[in-house]
């Protein structure tokens, strides 16, 4: 689940937000009356996103990093394909 807040809202429970973004793998977003809104995600979130962007698509570092975001709902699961003659056909 994604958590909305006020800024005033997170820095009054900022504890038991960071607890939240750490603990329960949310992401937090915060609405700032004068700038720019921002997002609260946990270091280890980011450094998956960060692998995935950086890395080589067929590299191992790639497969982890994609796996752990599906895992955690950054990025959509693959389709299952279904096994059949035309399937396999395209590889010959």
């Amino acid at each position: 689940m994604t958590l909305a807040l006020t800024q005033s809202d997170f820095r009054e429970h900022l504890k038991k937000y960071l607890d939240k973004v750490n603990e329960q793998d949310e992401t937090v977003y915060i609405a700032r009356s004068k700038g720019r809104s921002v997002a609260v995600i946990s270091q280890e979130k980011m450094n998956y996103i960060e692998t995935a962007l950086k890395a080589k698509e067929e590299s191992l570092d790639y497969a982890i990093a994609r796996d752990q975001l599906i895992k955690r709902g950054v990025l959509p699961d693959d389709e299952i394909v279904q096994s059949d003659d035309k399937y396999w056909n395209q590889f010959k």
